[in-house]
């Protein structure tokens, strides 16, 4: 197996484990009745869990 193989094989391991923790911390933030501080538009602002989706797509430049 190349560098390269090794490397997406990595890549795609570290993106999986950020999602799982993602999906974790919405779940524990709707427990908790706590918002969620994001960035939009610049600004920061709180945003109810229960508005945000649970998941989240990793989109990335093939190449």
């Amino acid at each position: 197996m190349g560098t390269k193989e090794q490397l997406k094989e990595e890549r795609d391991r570290i993106v999986k484990g950020l999602e799982e923790t993602y999906r974790k911390l919405i779940e524990y933030k709707k427990q908790k009745k706590s918002p969620m501080i994001v960035v939009r538009n610049g600004k920061i602002v709180a945003v109810d869990p229960n508005e945000i989706l649970p998941t989240t797509l990793y989109k990335r430049n093939p190449g």
